[in-house]
């Protein structure tokens, strides 16, 4: 038989002294901690999840010989309804109902883009150079669309 003092640790100090050695020996690359800290960002309590409600990539009838057609992309969470157009040359993209918002396009590693939707809900944006997803705010909401690739 074996005696359960011989076994006797603190778990605790072991979690430590293996999280400082993973620290030294396999350092998190910055720009994963940098993701990390962006996505824990995208974490809005109040936030509402737009719903995509239209994909022209999976719900458009395809136009035989057509290039360079752009990604019109539809976002639903209740009353309000965000409709972006993709194209390499950028965003571009309409709040419903129209009024002013604050808008921040999210993209991995780089810092959110902000912008100001004008008075009819209309706004633009540099082209994505990765998945990406907006946060709308207005003056009573803060909506959050799921993350796609432009």
């Amino acid at each position: 038989m074996t005696d359960d003092a011989e076994f006797d640790f603190d778990s605790g100090l072991l979690e430590e002294e293996l999280r400082q050695a993973a620290a030294v020996l396999d350092p998190m690359p910055p720009a994963l901690l940098q993701i990390a800290v962006d996505a824990y960002a995208l974490h809005d309590l109040d936030a509402r999840v737009a719903e995509l409600t239209f994909d022209s990539l999976a719900d458009a009838v395809p136009v035989r010989g057509a290039t360079g057609v752009p990604r019109m992309l539809t976002f639903t969470a209740g009353e309000v309804t965000l409709d972006v157009e993709v194209t390499e040359e950028g965003l571009m993209g309409q709040v419903l109902p129209p009024g002013p918002a604050r808008i921040e396009v999210l993209g991995g590693p780089q810092a959110a883009v902000p912008l100001t939707a004008d008075d009819l809900g209309r706004f633009t944006a540099a082209p994505p150079s990765g998945p990406f997803a907006l946060r709308l705010r207005t003056d009573d909401d803060v909506v959050v669309t799921e993350w796609l690739r432009a």
